[in-house]
Formats: C-alpha cells, structure tokens, sequence
C-alpha cells in the first residue's frame, strides 16, 4: 500500500520486466514469463483502483440521488471505470475522452498513467537479435492495444558502466555495439511518452537545462526559469543546439 501511494503521484510508470534466463538468478513464481508478470502487475494496480473507484462511487452516488449537478456529471464516468476494473482491466482500455480523466484526476488512478516498458535482457540479445522472452512481450503489447514503448536494457551491463569512469564508458559501450547505455534510452523514452523536451540558458558563469513540454511557447519556457520572466516576457534570444 506504501509503495502504491508513492508512484500514485507520478506521471507515468515504468514496468520493469525480466526477459532473461538464469539458473543462478531465481524468479520469485518459478519460471520466466514477461507476459504474466506484465499481466499479474496490472491487475494489480486495477485492483488498488477498483478500490479507490469503489469509495468515491458510493459517495457519488449518494450525491446524485441528492440531486447534485457535479455528482451527475461525474456518475457515469465512476461506473464506465468501475466496470473495466472490476473486470481486472486498466482504464487505458476504456479510452476516456480528455474532460472524462479530468474528473478522475482527484483519485490518483493508476491505471490512467502511460506505461514505459524496460525489458532486462541478456548482454547478447541487447546486442543482436531478439529473445523468445522479448518477442513474446511486444506481442502481448501490440495485442492488447496498448500504446506503450518497450525499451530492451541488460542490468548486468549498466552495473558494469557504473563501476568505469566516465571517458572509458564510450568505449566500452563500442565494444558491445551499443551507441548508448540503457539508462539513456530509457530517459529519451520517458521524454517521448510524457512530451517533454529540454532547453538551455547560457549565462556567463554556467549553462543549465530545462525540462518544457513540447509545444510550450517561449513565454512558457521562460516561466520555467522563473514565474517573473514569464509575466513580463518581451523577447528571447535563441540558437539551435548543433550551433
């Protein structure tokens, strides 16, 4: 439950899905299977939003025989979730219009945020071709509808980056095929699930980076840096970063 609340205030999730095999590394239900592990961790989070979903349909409920105008809106968006939840479904499957998830944003919902999948696969898979484990979880996700990046990375591999200075990590990465380590790719993923992008301001004593959404007008963007510079924005000054 500890655990739950925590990632209820994040944007999104990232499943971490073991797509390898070891006789010296165990798995806690016996054999590797990426699809059921995937399935068992989502009926998971529907059912911690079954119950929240639960509560706040009751007291919806009560509201609307009161005659409540809210509560009227909100009813038939409470029991469209309850249905797929109670069914052991995430509410990605019930494609909820924008104003529809408005109204569920007060719950936290788990089920609504967009999944990252992080596929730990072996040294030689992450550098050549795909395992049966890996095939088997693009299908499962390309099946079921959902929308979902699948980023393959070998922990084992990011351990042993950790351990080499910083001006050997290229070369080492080189060494495998690999253009960038796990870490990265699964950062540029999340960019890419959530819209975000990043922007620099050049001072005279440092340069900084900036997370904006992409889209954000540069009023927007300056807003970051400052609510000030956004309220009283006249101009920006901009070079493209290969410049």
């Amino acid at each position: 439950n500890k655990f739950l609340a925590n990632i209820r205030e994040t944007d999104a999730i990232v499943h971490v899905v073991r797509c390898f095999e070891d006789p010296d590394v165990l798995h806690v239900m016996g054999n590797v299977d990426p699809v059921r592990d995937r399935d068992v961790i989502e009926f998971e989070l529907a059912l911690a939003d079954l119950t929240s979903v639960e509560k706040r349909l009751d007291r919806v409920q009560r509201a609307a025989r009161a005659a409540e105008k809210d509560a009227r809106a909100e009813l038939p968006v409470l029991e469209r979730a309850h249905s797929f939840l109670s069914e052991g479904r995430g509410l990605w499957e019930a494609r909820l219009t924008s104003e529809q998830l408005a109204l569920l944003t007060p719950l936290g919902l788990l089920t609504v945020k967009p999944v990252l999948y992080a596929a730990n696969v072996t040294e030689e898979e992450l550098s050549g071709a795909e395992g049966p484990h890996l095939r088997a979880l693009r299908e499962a996700v390309t099946r079921s509808g959902e929308h979902a990046e699948i980023v393959p990375f070998s922990a084992k591999i990011e351990a042993e980056l950790r351990q080499l200075p910083p001006e050997d990590r290229e070369a080492f990465l080189a060494s495998l095929g690999l253009e960038e380590a796990g870490l990265d790719r699964l950062i540029h993923a999340g960019y890419h699930l959530l819209g975000l992008q990043t922007y620099f301001t050049v001072g005279e004593n440092e340069v900084r980076a900036w997370t904006i959404h992409q889209g954000d007008t540069a009023p927007r963007a300056a807003g970051v840096v400052h609510s000030d510079f956004e309220r009283g924005f006249i101009r920006a000054e901009t070079a493209s970063y290969d410049d």
